[in-house]
């Protein structure tokens, strides 16, 4: 695996939930978000600037919060 480089530690607040955001940038120029949601679950992204993937991950990060949702309701896990 690549090495990679913190270049950017924010939070996102979605439905009064507050979730760790952090970008890290490849050798090669890549960069990409991480947020973790739980132990073995994280959300990751990638695009080619800071600004392309803190967009992309603004935009996919409530989706898959609210899928998780979703699916441990119908699970009857709670959330």
């Amino acid at each position: 695996m690549a090495k990679k480089k913190l270049v950017h530690k924010g939070h996102m607040n979605h439905e009064g939930q507050t979730y760790q955001v952090l970008v890290y940038e490849c050798t090669n120029g890549r960069m990409f978000a991480e947020t973790p949601l739980g132990i073995d679950d994280i959300i990751i992204n990638d695009g080619s600037s800071l600004e392309e993937v803190l967009e992309k991950h603004n935009n996919l990060l409530p989706l898959a919060i609210t899928s998780r949702r979703i699916r441990r309701k119908t699970l009857g896990m709670g959330w």
